[in-house]
């Protein structure tokens, strides 16, 4: 097919008039059966590199991707074109799923969008082994996931790499993505192999703006950001480092009465699905999201993106900017830095990149004992689930650990007669991690161009200055912070209570509320010195905040008994700082609530399997009658993971307790990244 006969295909399909030259490249070796690495910026258009050959191609193109929104909008971008097209994922049931993998099978899909950890799945297995199955192209999206050098590493993409390996030389075969070192271009080759080659484009974004603000607090970014945010036009992002931040940036917004929301991993599948549609909408002036919003979001008129906190390297950044101005319009791209940050919160994503050696060697032992499935290897290793699945990765590629499907179920057995584990590559990754984040510090302070370093570090070295960054205009922005602001920042932290998510549809449990967060706050330090360091009971400060929570919260809501968390460690602390909000509130107090059985901490449990079994059937309510067809207030001094709140709540309900609405002290930022 030439250039001119597949461009009047584009156009009467897809209704564009011609490719980019990079554009045809890419499809004019596809088309041949060739094997390409295609490594361009955001906005270039790579998803149509693989769009129009598979229209043009016999049988179903397989796209793996990690991002849900993009297969979701892609796919209803390819069914408003005639297209046909479908995505697999954990949002669909599973009669859902089999229907579209029935569709594939069947001929009825040119585009069939699947997550990488479907390879995990033996329904898919067995599809992809079907001799009726006709596999046209096979697609890799956001292929940095397959090098544990790249900066999302994903494991479930290495099955990708054995399904490609399978294939014949002259099997179409195209890797994506934006950022890429040399590296990890390299490594991304080695791993697809046979033949690839690699085009890679112009990674200058001319319309981005690029800032480095320099502050001296957080109070300062959420100062600057209230005076400054409005000015700027159009809608952008606020990237945040954790889940909490997210929260409390959006609601310093909404107290400011500027159109915000927060987006992170904790956030029910529904909400996101709404929250996309409002940023493309422009329904806020932002959305506050940690780095689980993004790629996937197909949205070409984004005009900012702010930074709260230092992402871990100059890729991480390079690709989360490049979400603004894909239209190509002037773009502003803001990045604050507090020299006097803690660096904690980066460097524990770097050091979670790779578990210790330990766990590790936790999970030989566990698999040694027996074969077992994910959530056996989770409860034998009380780990998370996204260390073992990285841990099981390596092991695997490393021949200690096979796969066996025993049951339609997966397990794991260990490989006796299996060589030692192998740390090198690790240890050598971690190294690289850190001088990346050595680079990202760099950036921060360098009085060059901004837009030069970031493509310099990826591999694309610029010959000129990208002439609208704050080093080239020579602007340097300043904060201004001034006794009206501070006070009213004062003001918000003594009015926004953090609400505890406990709703569910199988108890009569409703969303509670805490007065402060534990780790931001002197709440924390209180809690810290009566529990830990004889401090007696909760001071009186903490009675009248928690109850200026509840009057947020519940209004002049009456309830019919308090009862009280029993303590695993804290004697009788909580129950005295119940009976007070008790007094207060001029509701029944009731010392009824009991544990049936010894439990340990929840605290040194990794996992929700782990703290669910710690808890199970542990309470007990001597004279369960008194809380039939009533409402009860539940107190408890910190909320973790919400486990023993939900627990408790589930037995109450059964009992006949027709209300149960939890009111705590604190709740927990650790662990909530």
């Amino acid at each position: 097919m030439t250039r001119q006969q597949a461009e009047q295909k584009l156009k009467s399909t897809f209704g564009f008039n011609e490719f980019h030259d990079n554009q045809w490249t890419v499809i004019d070796k596809i088309l041949q059966g060739q094997r390409v690495l295609l490594i361009e910026k955001t906005g270039f258009g790579k998803s149509l590199c693989y769009q129009f050959p598979a229209t043009q191609f016999e049988g179903v193109t397989i796209i793996f991707s990690p991002l849900i929104a993009l297969m979701r909008d892609q796919v209803q971008k390819m069914q408003d074109l005639g297209i046909a097209a479908n995505f697999i994922s954990s949002q669909h049931t599973e009669e859902e799923n089999n229907q579209t993998i029935n569709d594939a099978l069947n001929g009825k899909l040119k585009l069939l969008y699947i997550h990488p950890a479907r390879m995990e799945n033996v329904k898919w297995l067995e599809t992809v082994r079907d001799k009726n199955f006709k596999i046209a192209m096979v697609v890799v999206d956001e292929a940095h996931c397959i090098s544990t050098w790249g900066h999302d590493f994903i494991p479930s993409y290495r099955k990708i790499v054995n399904l490609v390996n399978l294939l014949p030389l002259n099997f179409p075969v195209l890797a994506t993505t934006a950022t890429a070192t040399k590296r990890v271009e390299e490594d991304i080759k080695a791993q697809i192999g046979k033949n690839i080659i690699s085009i890679r484009g112009n990674l200058l974004r001319e319309n981005l703006k690029l800032y480095v603000i320099t502050v001296q607090s957080e109070d300062e970014k959420m100062i600057w950001l209230a005076q400054n945010l409005e000015k700027i036009q159009g809608t952008g992002v606020v990237y945040t480092g954790t889940r909490v931040s997210t929260e409390i940036y959006a609601k310093w917004f909404e107290y400011l009465k500027i159109k915000s929301v927060h987006y992170n991993s904790g956030i029910d599948t529904e909400t996101k699905k709404d929250i996309e549609q409002g940023l493309m909408s422009n329904e806020y002036k932002c959305v506050v999201s940690t780095n689980a919003l993004g790629m996937g979001i197909d949205k070409s008129d984004i005009r900012f993106v702010v930074h709260t906190q230092i992402p871990v390297s100059p890729i991480h950044y390079y690709q989360e900017i490049g979400r603004a101005g894909r239209d190509g319009k002037p773009s502003h791209i803001i990045l604050f830095y507090n020299p006097n940050d803690d660096k904690t919160l980066p460097l524990s994503f770097i050091e979670g990149g790779r578990p210790e050696i330990k766990k590790y060697q936790r999970v030989i032992d566990a698999v040694k004992s027996e074969r077992l499935g994910l959530h056996g290897i989770i409860k034998a290793t009380n780990l998370k689930q996204t260390q073992v699945n990285v841990i099981l990765a390596d092991l695997i590629a490393q021949g200690i650990v096979i796969e066996a499907i025993d049951r339609n179920s997966k397990k794991y057995e260990f490989k006796f007669g299996s060589p030692a584990l192998d740390t090198k590559s690790f240890e050598e990754l971690r190294d690289a991690k850190l001088k990346e984040f050595d680079e990202m510090l760099n950036y921060l302070t360098i009085s060059t161009c901004r837009m030069k370093f970031l493509c310099d570090f990826l591999g694309d070295n610029l010959h000129k200055d990208c002439g609208v960054c704050d080093n080239c205009r020579q602007k340097n922005i300043q904060v201004s912070v001034t006794e009206d602001w501070r006070n009213k920042l004062a003001d918000f932290r003594e009015t926004y209570f953090p609400i505890l998510e406990v709703e569910n549809k199988t108890t009569n449990l409703v969303n509670g509320v805490a007065a402060s967060y534990y780790g931001i706050s002197n709440v924390g330090q209180a809690l810290h010195r009566s529990k830990y360091e004889n401090g007696g009971d909760f001071p009186d400060w903490l009675l009248r905040l928690t109850l200026k929570a509840f009057y947020r919260h519940f209004g002049k809501e009456k309830f019919d008994v308090v009862l009280y968390v029993p303590p695993t460690e804290s004697g009788d602390l909580v129950k005295n700082f119940a009976e007070k909000i008790a007094k207060s509130l001029n509701f029944t107090f009731s010392n009824a609530l009991k544990k049936s059985r010894t439990t340990q901490s929840q605290k040194i449990f990794q996992t929700g399997l782990l703290k669910k079994d710690n808890l199970k059937d542990a309470f007990i309510l001597e004279n369960p009658n008194q809380i039939i067809g009533k409402t009860v207030l539940l107190i408890d001094d910190i909320y973790d993971s919400g486990a023993t709140i939900k627990e408790i709540g589930k037995y109450l309900s059964k009992l006949g307790a027709v209300k149960v609405a939890p009111l705590v002290i604190a709740k927990t930022v650790g662990g909530d990244l």
